[in-house]
């Protein structure tokens, strides 16, 4: 099955693309599996292990590849989550942030390296309303470390 879009990112892990990309389909509905290309007896890797993984987050294409230990993932890439309800953030968070790192203002880092931003377009919204409100929903989310819509709506509304 070959790429259908325009753009697909692409993910490097050293030996976890399959299990990385099996736990994202897992976590996110209408996910799935497309491909997992292994490596044959002509390398670089041992023969019959996974080279790449093809999968759908909602609808997305990603690539996840087993290129070894050169690059690893970082803060400077990541993934916003935009969440309608307080449900959601809370279900995304715990899964997503299990056995990895909880970090501020929404974001959290998985087991596998990968950074994800747990938040609401709602807050973004607020976030680019006029200077005042922009100011203290800003300075009500430099406090949080998950995101707090209830909170957020009560600095956006000056309470």
């Amino acid at each position: 099955m070959g790429l259908k879009q325009a753009i697909t990112p692409y993910l490097w892990f050293d030996t976890q693309a399959e299990e990385a990309a099996r736990f994202y389909v897992s976590v996110f509905p209408n996910s799935r599996i497309l491909t997992v290309a292994r490596y044959s007896e002509l390398g670089p890797g041992p023969e019959g292990s996974v080279m790449v993984v093809l999968f759908e987050l909602d609808g997305m294409q990603f690539g996840a590849i087993n290129g070894g230990t050169v690059f690893k993932l970082s803060e400077a890439t990541s993934f916003l989550i935009d969440c309608k309800t307080q449900e959601e953030i809370d279900f995304y968070w715990e899964k997503l942030g299990a056995g990895g790192l909880y970090q501020p203002c929404g974001w959290v880092k998985d087991r596998f390296g990968l950074s994800w931003q747990v938040n609401s377009s709602a807050l973004v919204e607020k976030a680019h309303a006029d200077p005042a409100t922009s100011r203290r929903v800003m300075e009500a989310m430099m406090q949080m470390t998950k995101i707090d819509l209830a909170v957020l709506q009560k600095a956006a509304e000056g309470a």
